[in-house]
C-alpha cells in the first residue's frame, strides 16, 4: 500500500470532503480530506490505482491538485 498526503485547491465545506472522498473511493482508494490544511491523505494499491488517476478524480470533481 502506498500512502501519499496531496495539496488540494478548492475545498472549504463538508461537501466538499465527501465529494472528494467519494471519488477516491470509488477508485478503491481510502482518502480523508483535512480541510483547514488543504490537504488529502490518501492510502492506495499502487499496483490497482495509478497516482494520475487520483488525480484526475479529485480534478473531475472541480478541485485543483497541486
Amino acid at each position: 500500500m502506498q500512502n501519499i498526503t496531496l495539496k488540494v485547491d478548492g475545498m472549504s465545506c463538508g461537501h466538499c470532503v465527501n465529494s472528494v472522498e467519494g471519488a477516491v473511493g470509488k477508485l478503491g482508494a481510502k482518502a480523508k480530506v483535512d480541510l483547514a490544511a488543504g490537504s488529502v491523505a490518501i492510502e492506495y494499491d499502487e499496483a490497482k490505482i495509478s497516482l494520475d488517476a487520483i488525480k484526475e478524480a479529485i480534478e473531475d470533481q472541480g478541485y485543483d491538485v497541486a
